[in-house]
């Protein structure tokens, strides 16, 4: 049976899909981005900052979905520039650190034109 996840603690989804979905007492949460969930705005004016965002954002979906991020255990990291990836990972290392399984690639453009996005599966 799937379960939907949504938080108005998180960015409300910005298309035709769901905050995340729990199945088998997994969670599969959408790429979050580095929007403000009161505002609606992208916050931010570098990596460092939107990263923060970032990860407060999938907190607030791991929240809601029961877990947190020890749970973890797959991320998925899109860069908008890969000259970011050192400043992204110290932040990234103080959120997840269990160490999950990670991919992190570079993009040509994210949604807003934000410098990052990050998804998360986690154990329920």
């Amino acid at each position: 049976m799937l379960k939907k996840i949504s938080t108005d603690k998180a960015p409300a989804a910005i298309g035709p899909y769901s905050q995340g979905i729990i199945v088998n007492g997994m969670l599969f949460a959408s790429g979050q981005i580095p929007i403000n969930p009161a505002t609606g705005n992208v916050e931010g004016e570098d990596i460092t900052a939107q990263a923060e965002l970032v990860m407060k954002n999938v907190g607030a979906l791991l929240a809601e979905a029961g877990t947190d991020y020890t749970k973890v255990f797959k991320t998925t990291c899109f860069l908008a520039d890969m000259n970011d990836f050192a400043a992204f990972n110290e932040v990234y290392a103080r959120y997840f650190t269990e160490k999950p399984a990670r991919s992190c690639v570079a993009v040509k453009t994210l949604p807003k034109n934000v410098l990052c996005e990050v998804e998360v599966m986690a154990e329920v």
